[in-house]
């Protein structure tokens, strides 16, 4: 049982500290280093599902445009 919390212990003092330690290290407010982490995982969540919208809208528009076409003379 001591082994367990020895290893909570390390992990609350060296892992949850990381915005506060960031910003002592950069000399800056602990919000502003929290905002900039909340703004980057939500551009990062929603620029790659509009880079999957654009890509999918790419190869539907190739699929309509280069799609073999029967001939006429094939009626």
């Amino acid at each position: 049982m001591e082994k367990i919390r020895s290893i909570q212990y390390f992990f609350e003092r060296n892992g949850f500290a990381v915005s506060s330690r960031l910003a002592e290290l950069l000399g800056m407010k602990v919000k502003s280093v929290r905002l900039f982490f909340i703004y980057a995982s939500f551009t990062t969540l929603v620029g790659g599902f509009i880079i999957y919208l654009t890509l999918a809208f790419w190869l539907k528009l190739k699929d309509m445009i280069y799609t073999k076409r029967s001939s006429v003379f094939d009626l």
